[in-house]
């Protein structure tokens, strides 16, 4: 998952249900669940102890209790049974924890996003997370979670480097370059970068970075990070230039002109993390813009799950939501030390995310998306825009490939190839799996 250094501090046990509280389904109250045995305040014991367990009886032969519980949740909520909504929702409130195993946690961030759609409060509950994650937000926080997180973890390095490389390579011998970088993750790819321009064997060429900002968390930080850059471009001996496009709601309105391009530049277009967090309906529009500038490359690094074609089936919808986060979750644990505060910052950015799609129903107002769309279906759309892919060079393969050498076994790299039963075969770009699951693809292109 592409990170956007959203830190928030939630409640540390959920404590959705209170005694005596009726939840309220569809507009109507439930007063069954208030009654003996199945009420908040009156758990039945045998609960959390059989959710453990297998028919066997042994506690520990089924480790995997939550992804169980949360679907059965799930269809509850779809088939609007009440009781059987509020019992599992308590039961999960039981068991959940963020400070637990991996079961606890995906119980603990996912029975908030259940709890709020089937309480119809997911809009609310979305805007104060995003509130208090703004006001714990600042640059050493974002700087210290970004770097621990490279250093244990290629999920951003890896779209960083493959992209470098195709802008690079595109943008090989301008002397005017203007760079477009529609990621909102603080700047880390450039450094990288901008060595690699100071040490061409040609004439250092000029660089513009015009860093556009949607979200007003990351906005907060911009001056900070715009001193760096310049320091260290200055450091590395490049000419540079760094803008920040703020303030604008949709990309779709971005222009040629606001983004200060001009005719004598050779421009490029990076989105990492970017095209998700755009309202699905105007994906299309965004990417002619991107058209309109005519670049000589555009870069697109994205996670691989699919949020959008399962919108309107909810069960189907939480079932990718948990696959994908299930796959996160034991990543970070993998990754990370049992105490990492790192690791629970970023498990903590994931709450928003999951509420955002399972529980707001798309609703405008609330900024970001987060509809991810696996990489044949970003090809598909980026293709209808006149756009070809461009291929990975094998200079650009060989240096990601020595990424991932740094970091602990379970990662690799999958090219494109033809035929074969996946779907990430039949499509361009690369992808970082891990443990053989694709997680995120990286993609360029050429109009």
């Amino acid at each position: 998952m592409e990170r956007t250094l959203f830190t928030s501090t939630p409640r540390e046990t959920p404590l959705f249900l209170q005694p005596n509280q009726h939840l309220i389904i569809n507009g109507q109250p439930d007063m069954q669940s208030s009654g003996g045995g199945g009420g908040p305040n009156q758990p039945q014991s045998s609960h959390a102890s059989t959710s453990r367990s297998s028919d066997s009886g042994d506690p520990n032969a089924d480790a995997k209790w939550a992804p169980k519980l949360l679907r059965e949740c799930a269809r509850a909520i779809s088939e609007k049974d009440s009781t059987k909504i509020h019992h599992l929702l308590w039961m999960l409130n039981e068991l959940a924890s963020p400070y637990g195993d991996c079961d606890q946690k995906l119980a603990f961030y996912f029975l908030q996003a259940l709890f709020c759609k089937a309480t119809e409060s997911g809009h609310r509950c979305y805007k104060t997370l995003t509130s208090v994650a703004e006001k714990s937000h600042s640059f050493d926080s974002a700087r210290r979670l970004i770097l621990k997180f490279q250093e244990v973890s290629p999920w951003t390095t890896f779209g960083h480097v493959a992209s470098n490389g195709a802008i690079l390579e595109a943008l090989e011998g301008e002397s005017k370059l203007h760079i477009i970088d529609i990621s909102n993750t603080l700047c880390t790819q450039w450094p990288t970068l901008l060595e690699a321009l100071a040490t061409r064997n040609d004439e250092t060429p000029r660089l513009k970075l015009t860093v556009v900002v949607t979200a007003s968390i990351v906005r907060s930080v911009m001056k900070e990070i715009a001193q760096r850059m310049e320091k260290f471009a200055r450091l590395m001996g490049v000419p540079f230039e760094f803008n920040v496009i703020a303030g604008s709601n949709h990309l779709r309105e971005l222009t040629k002109e606001g983004l200060g391009v001009q005719e004598d530049e050779a421009v490029a277009v990076n989105c990492i993390g970017a095209l998700r967090r755009v309202d699905v309906g105007e994906r299309e529009a965004l990417i002619r813009v991107f058209q309109s500038l005519r670049p000589r490359v555009v870069t697109i690094v994205e996670e691989e799950a699919d949020f959008t074609s399962s919108k309107n089936d909810f069960v189907k919808c939480f079932e990718e939501c948990l696959r994908f986060y299930t796959l996160y979750f034991e990543m970070l644990e993998e990754s990370f030390a049992p105490t990492s505060n790192e690791r629970l910052m970023l498990e903590r950015e994931c709450s928003r995310s999951i509420v955002r799609v399972l529980a707001c129903d798309d609703e405008e107002g609330l900024g970001d998306c987060e509809r991810r769309e696996r990489g044949n279906q970003w090809c598909e759309r980026i293709k209808e825009a006149n756009f070809s892919p461009v291929a990975f060079s094998d200079d650009a393969v060989d240096d990601v490939k020595a990424l991932l050498k740094r970091y602990k076994g379970g990662w690799s790299l999958v090219l494109p190839q033809l035929g074969g039963d996946h779907h990430h075969h039949d499509s361009s770009g690369i992808y970082l799996t891990w443990k053989e699951e694709p997680m995120v693809w990286a993609s360029a292109w050429k109009p």
